[in-house]
C-alpha cells in the first residue's frame, strides 16, 4: 500500500487506470509540527482532459451496469477493507499537525460514514438503477395519461475539490453518494494533506472492488481540469469563500450549467441561553464545547465556534469559565500523549491565522493567549505549526464588522454580550450565512424563539442541554444522515443529508404517458397498466412474479355483529361504531360505521393465501388511508396488486409491494394502502 516511513514520497496521481507522476520533481510537503519535508507533489503535464474522458466512457457505464444496491454492497465492501488497515492511516495523519483523537473524526468517521451511505441506499431504495420519486400525477380524467418523476445517474464525472483538513472524511463523504448514484468520481485534494487522501486511494483501488474509471485522483494543481466539464458533470468543492467563488464563476461552469455544489468556511457562533447561569448543567456544557471547537484539529474546522454569544450578565463568567479551560490546552506533537492540541496545518497557516486575529483586535480586545508567543509541551514552535488558543472580547458586536466577516482559521474565537435574545438571534444572522450554529438553553420557548430566527441563515442548528448531555455529538460533527452546507457565506450548498445527497448526483426527469409506459420505464405498477390474474400472487416466488400479477377477492359483507364483536375484542369502543346518535351527530358519517382497521383485518382475510408458500412476511403497511365509511350491510372486496418488487442482493428473499384497494358494492374506495412481503426468490426454499 504505502510506507509511512518512507519520506519524502513522489505523490502520485491516479488517472486513465494507471498511476502517473507529474513532469517535475514537485513542491515540498511540510510535516505540520516537525517542518520535515514528507512528500513531494506536483501534476504538470498530466491530460486531465483525457482523465475527465475515461471517467465517462469507462468509469461511469461501469458502474450504471450494477443496481444501487449492488453499488451499495461495493462500498461496504471498501468500507470494512480501509478499516482493516486504518491504523497506516492513522500514523500518516500525524504528520497533517492532527492529534490521534482529532484523526478519529478523519479516518474513522469518513470510514463510518462510507458504511453509513452503503447501509441506508439498501435499506431506503430499491434495488434498480432508475429511481421513481413522488405520486404518480393524473394527467387526464380517464386516467390514460399519467406522470411519474424518475431520477437516473448524471453521465459525467463528480469533481471533488476538497480542503486540508479532513484528507479522508473529505474525500469519503463526497465519493460514498456520487458512486451509490452511478457517477464516477475524479478526487483533487489540496496539496498540503495530499499524502494522506492519496494513501487512502491506494488502499481502495487495491481492493478491485471498484469497476475500472469509478475512482480517480489529482494530486496536485487542478491546472486547466475545469476547462473540460460537460453539462453532465458534477463539482463540488470544499474550501475558502474566495476560492469558491472563483471556481463557481469559471466560464465552463456557467456556459454549460454545471451542478456546483459549495461548502465554504463559515463564522459559526456558539449562543448561551438568557437562562444558562453559571451554575446550570448548560452552562458547563457551552464552555466545554466552546473549549473543544476551538482546539480540535488546532481549530482548523469548517464547522468550529468562532463567535461565542453569551447573556451580558454572563460575559465574564463565560470568559472566566473559557480561560481556565483553554489555558490547559497546550499544543505539542501530535503523537504525544500530553499534548492537549495539535499544529497547524503549516506555517504559512499559522502566519494567516495572526493576520486574521491582528484585524479581529481592531475591534476585540484579546483576553486569552498571545499569538505572537507560543508555548508547546513538545515540539519547536519555530518549525511546527503550532498556535496556542486566543480568546477575543467585542465590546460593541451590534457595531462591529470584523468579528462577523473575518474567520481566523485556528484556535480562535471572539466573545460578544446580547441584551436580550432578539439580539443574539440578530448577532447569529450578521455572520452572513453558516455551516452551524448551537444552542445552550433548557428553556423550550428560548429554543423556539432563537432556533426559528437563526434557521433561515444556517444548515444546521444544535440545541444542547443536560436531556442530550450524553448522547448528543457536539456542535462541531456533521452526520451522514444531515445536510452539510448553509446559505450564503457557507456556500450555499449542501452535502450528505442521507439519501438526499446521493439526488445531487442524479438527473430528475418529469416521463409522461400512458400508465403501461410509466410502469416500463419505472419498474413499478401503475394504476391502469396491464395486469395478470392467472395464479394467485402469494403463490409465486419472486423468480415467477411479475408486477400487474393481481388477485380479486370475493366480497364480504359487513354485518353490526361484526363490529361490535370487533369493539368488543379490541377494545376500540369510539362513540361512531358504537352510538348510532352519537355517529349521525357527527358530521363526517350518516350512521354507525365499522372501524377502519376492521377493514383492514377483513381485507387481508380476503386476500391472504393461507398455505406456506413463498410469501415469508407481511412486515408493513405505507400509506394507509380510509377514503369512504363503512355501514352496516356493506360489502367489501379487494383488488391487490403486486407493485414492485426489490431483490435484496446476498439473500434468499426480496421486498415485494402489494398496491390493496378495498371497495364497496357501489365500487367506491373504501381504504387504499400499500402492503409490504418478504417474497422468496425460489419456493419451495433451498436448504
Amino acid at each position: 500500500m504505502f510506507d509511512v516511513s518512507a519520506a519524502p514520497r513522489r505523490l502520485e496521481s491516479y488517472l486513465e487506470g494507471a498511476w502517473r507522476a507529474g513532469e517535475s520533481e514537485g513542491r515540498d510537503i511540510a510535516h505540520a509540527a516537525t517542518g520535515e519535508t514528507v512528500a513531494r507533489i506536483g501534476a504538470e503535464g498530466l491530460d486531465l482532459a483525457a482523465a475527465l474522458d475515461w471517467g465517462r466512457r469507462v468509469g461511469g457505464p461501469g458502474l450504471r451496469r450494477h443496481t444501487i444496491h449492488e453499488r451499495a454492497l461495493m462500498l461496504k465492501a471498501v468500507g470494512l477493507k480501509l478499516m482493516e488497515v486504518k491504523e497506516a492511516f492513522y500514523q500518516e495523519n500525524f504528520r497533517t499537525g492532527a492529534t490521534r483523537k482529532d484523526g478519529f473524526v478523519d479516518i474513522d468517521g469518513g470510514i463510518g460514514t462510507l458504511l453509513t451511505f452503503a447501509s441506508r441506499a439498501r435499506r431506503e431504495w430499491p434495488n434498480a438503477r432508475v429511481l421513481p420519486e413522488g405520486p404518480v400525477e393524473q394527467l387526464s380524467k380517464d386516467g390514460s395519461f399519467v406522470a411519474r418523476h424518475v431520477l437516473s445517474p448524471m453521465e459525467g464525472v463528480a469533481i471533488h475539490i476538497n480542503a486540508f483538513n479532513f484528507p479522508v472524511w473529505g474525500m469519503l463523504e463526497k465519493i460514498a453518494p456520487s458512486l451509490i448514484a452511478g457517477m464516477p468520481c475524479l478526487v483533487k485534494p489540496a496539496s498540503q494533506t495530499a499524502y494522506l487522501t492519496e494513501s487512502v486511494v491506494r488502499a481502495i483501488l487495491e481492493t478491485g472492488i471498484l469497476p475500472d474509471g469509478a475512482l480517480q485522483l489529482l494530486s496536485g494543481s487542478a491546472g486547466d481540469l475545469l476547462d473540460h466539464v460537460t453539462p453532465q458533470d458534477v463539482v463540488t468543492f470544499t474550501g475558502s469563500a474566495n476560492t469558491g467563488l472563483k471556481l463557481r464563476a469559471h466560464p465552463a461552469i456557467l456556459s454549460n450549467s454545471v451542478r456546483f455544489t459549495m461548502e465554504a468556511d463559515s463564522l459559526n457562533a456558539a449562543v448561551l441561553g438568557p437562562d444558562a447561569g453559571p451554575d446550570s448543567p448548560e452552562f458547563d456544557l457551552f464552555v466545554r464545547e466552546v473549549a473543544r471547537e476551538m482546539t480540535a484539529k488546532a481549530g482548523q474546522k469548517c464547522t468550529a465556534i468562532r463567535r461565542v454569544i453569551v447573556p451580558a450578565a454572563q460575559e465574564n463568567a463565560v470568559i472566566d469559565a473559557l480561560a481556565a479551560r483553554l489555558g490547559k490546552a497546550i499544543p505539542g506533537l501530535p503523537d504525544d500523549a500530553d499534548a492537549r492540541m495539535g499544529a497547524l496545518v503549516s506555517l504559512g497557516d499559522r502566519e494567516t491565522v495572526r493576520e486574521q486575529v491582528a484585524k479581529l483586535s481592531a475591534e476585540a480586545e484579546i483576553v486569552v493567549g498571545d499569538p505572537s508567543r507560543v508555548q508547546t509541551v513538545s515540539g519547536d514552535p519555530d518549525t511546527g505549526a503550532f498556535l496556542n488558543p486566543v480568546l477575543l472580547r467585542c465590546a460593541d458586536p451590534m457595531r462591529a464588522r470584523a468579528v462577523h466577516e473575518v474567520e481566523a482559521f485556528g484556535p480562535v474565537a471572539t466573545v460578544m454580550a446580547y441584551a436580550d435574545t432578539d439580539e443574539a438571534v440578530t448577532l447569529a444572522r450578521m455572520g452572513k450565512g453558516s455551516l452551524v450554529s448551537s444552542l445552550f438553553t433548557n428553556d423550550a420557548e428560548v429554543a423556539r424563539e432563537v432556533v426559528l430566527g437563526m434557521a433561515t441563515w444556517h444548515g444546521r442548528v444544535m440545541i444542547g442541554n443536560r436531556g442530550s448531555a450524553k448522547s448528543s455529538t457536539g456542535h462541531g460533527s456533521p452526520l451522514a444522515p444531515l445536510i452539510h452546507g448553509g446559505p450564503g457565506r457557507a456556500g450555499g450548498g449542501e452535502e450528505m443529508g442521507g439519501m438526499r445527497g446521493v439526488k445531487h448526483f442524479m438527473q430528475r426527469t418529469a416521463v409522461q404517458g400512458t400508465p403501461e409506459m410509466i410502469a416500463a420505464v419505472t419498474g413499478e405498477w401503475v394504476d391502469g397498466a396491464p395486469v395478470r390474474d392467472d395464479v394467485h400472487p402469494f403463490r409465486k416466488s419472486l423468480a415467477e412474479l411479475r408486477i400487474g400479477d393481481q388477485v380479486l377477492t370475493d366480497a364480504r359483507e359487513v354485518s353490526q355483529e361484526d363490529v361490535e364483536h370487533f369493539a368488543e375484542f379490541t377494545g376500540d369502543t369510539f362513540y361512531a361504531h358504537m352510538d348510532s346518535d352519537a355517529a349521525k351527530a357527527n358530521p363526517f358519517f350518516e350512521d354507525r360505521v365499522a372501524h377502519g382497521y376492521l377493514i383492514a383485518s377483513f381485507a387481508a382475510g380476503l386476500f391472504v393465501s393461507p398455505e406456506p408458500g413463498p410469501v415469508l412476511a407481511n412486515y408493513g403497511v405505507d400509506n394507509l388511508r380510509f377514503v369512504t365509511p363503512v355501514y352496516f350491510g356493506d360489502s367489501l372486496r379487494v383488488r391487490l396488486t403486486c407493485k414492485a418488487i426489490n431483490p435484496r442482493e446476498n439473500a434468499d428473499h426480496g421486498e415485494v409491494r402489494w398496491d390493496a384497494r378495498v371497495t364497496n358494492q357501489k365500487d367506491e374506495i373504501v381504504a387504499e394502502y400499500d402492503v409490504l412481503t418478504m417474497v422468496a426468490k425460489t419456493w419451495p426454499l433451498k436448504d
